[in-house]
């Protein structure tokens, strides 16, 4: 009956667009940690994740998916700093992700995404500056199943709308697919990358290209030169290496290690220009954490 379901849940990539990646693909539950620390500092940027998603069936190949997410990033500052560190201590990221899919044909099908956010230090009563509305429209075209197929793909196209990137209409989304053969695939898209090969069907590498990042309100006032900062963003252009092994048939555990080729770490006004940036230094990136997939 897992099985069933795969084709429900390449429409949670598109629920996780705005957040680390659109990678898990099949991920009913994840947990995550995340460790990226400053170059030349001794300050540190840490993320714990934990996310559900649960299909409901509406009708025949008809399915809402009800799901949440969240994280926790805990920004560890020991540099001097002209503010007053704790304010930004810690960042609190809460997602709920609602989605619907039909098929219209033996391979397409249709999906439609609302994911409202909170995002904000959340040291007070939560405010409309706190919260964010994401979404989007998709067609799939999954063939990873065609037996006909030499090299099976999946191709997923369209637009999504993210409140926290500041462009007040929708954006284009493309990602494709491939299983070459038996030992290798690949992925080419937005905000991931990848080619990976299979040891077997238990162990598997990759080398990968992803974006990462964060945006986020500060409930309490912090004056910086006499400007006030109301937003906290991180963005990073990561590369590296993962590795993931199969525990049991739906368990997997991951670690991914790279370094930012693209990292941007600032304060910003409430018309999102940059008061105050805190790092933009490349540095070492750790993912790691554990999956149930179908």
């Amino acid at each position: 009956m897992l099985l069933k379901f795969r084709y429900v849940f390449i429409l949670i990539t598109i629920c996780l667009f705005s957040k680390t990646s659109l990678a898990q693909l099949t991920d009913l539950v994840r947990l995550e940690y995340s460790f990226m620390p400053k170059s030349k500092s001794e300050d540190q940027y840490t993320r714990l994740r934990a996310a559900f998603n649960y299909p409901i069936k509406t009708k025949e190949d008809c399915y809402l998916i009800i799901g949440a997410e969240y994280n926790n990033i805990i920004l560890n500052l020991n540099d001097e700093y002209p503010f007053d560190n704790s304010l930004i201590a810690s960042l609190n990221i809460i997602d709920l992700n609602i989605g619907y899919t039909f098929k219209t044909s033996e391979d397409w099908r249709i999906a439609f995404n609302l994911n409202p956010r909170i995002a904000s230090t959340l040291v007070s009563a939560i405010t409309s500056e706190d919260v964010f509305f994401n979404g989007g429209i998709f067609v799939i075209n999954d063939k990873t199943k065609d037996e006909d197929l030499k090299r099976p793909y999946r191709l997923v196209f369209g637009l999504t709308y993210n409140a926290t990137t500041g462009v007040p209409f929708p954006l284009p989304f493309v990602s494709y697919y491939r299983r070459v053969n038996e030992d290798w695939s690949f992925s080419a898209g937005v905000p991931k990358s990848n080619v990976k090969y299979f040891f077997n069907e238990k162990h598997m590498v990759q080398a990968f290209v992803t974006l990462d990042g964060y945006y986020a309100n500060l409930q309490r006032e912090l004056i910086i030169d006499g400007k006030q900062v109301d937003n906290i963003s991180l963005s990073v252009a990561v590369g590296g290496i993962g590795y993931e092994y199969l525990l049991t048939k739906h368990i997997v555990a991951f670690a991914y290690t790279g370094y930012t080729f693209r990292l941007n770490n600032v304060l910003r006004d409430k018309n999102r220009d940059e008061v105050f940036r805190l790092d933009d230094l490349n540095s070492f990136y750790l993912r790691t954490g554990i999956k149930f997939k179908i």
